[in-house]
């Protein structure tokens, strides 16, 4: 499968983490599955510099990704969301979402989805609802939205900022490149801190 990852300036290094070092290493992905591939997709080909100062140079230029069903789009957070040139992709996921790419959005990213409208019939997290209401005057889903770390809606993933991990889970869950019961243990062990947690991810990975 292949997963895209919008990249832009002051990209929320923290908030996507988990699922690149994860995707990108199938470290913990079941065998059986097929492959992902991770695509960096921008504006332009320009290198962008991420909020905690690490530059990323995107491998495609969106005008030129023709998104698929069950394709991941992955919004990361960033303070720049609001930007003109942020908009393209913004249009793209307004259509691309009623096509069945899934779409995983947090913190400023869900922000930019509410003020296109896209959260208004769809369940949804973000940073706060009294947030949405104040910056998004298209925004009128307020009776779709959890107060809730991270929520799946068919093919629309949204999330706080601060809660990168469950962000996390809800996408891998979704996408299931991994077996049930590596998630499980693989999140329990993050969210816990707990050894019993690393045994159970050790064993889940072990073949039949």
């Amino acid at each position: 499968m292949k997963v895209y990852i919008y990249v832009l300036s002051t990209l929320a290094d923290w908030e996507i983490s988990y699922l690149t070092a994860e995707l990108n290493s199938g470290r913990y992905l079941d065998k059986t599955k097929p492959s992902v591939e991770l695509i960096k997709i921008g504006n332009t080909e320009k290198p962008i510099k991420t909020m905690g100062g690490i530059i990323i140079t995107p491998d495609e230029i969106i005008d030129n990704i023709q998104f698929k069903e069950d394709d991941l789009l992955i919004l990361p957070g960033a303070d720049t969301w609001m930007e003109e040139e942020n908009k393209k992709i913004i249009d793209i996921v307004s259509g691309i979402i009623n096509e069945k790419v899934i779409i995983a959005a947090i913190c400023g990213a869900t922000i930019a989805l509410a003020n296109k409208g896209i959260l208004n019939n769809r369940k949804h997290a973000s940073n706060d609802i009294e947030v949405l209401k104040m910056f998004c005057p298209e925004y009128t889903g307020e009776n779709f939205y959890l107060n809730q770390p991270a929520v799946t809606d068919n093919n629309l993933i949204t999330a706080s900022g601060i809660a990168p991990l469950e962000f996390s889970y809800e996408v891998l869950k979704r996408i299931n490149v991994m077996k049930a019961e590596t998630l499980e243990a693989w999140y329990h062990l993050y969210k816990t801190n707990e050894p019993k947690y690393f045994y159970a991810l050790m064993e889940s990975l072990k073949e039949a």
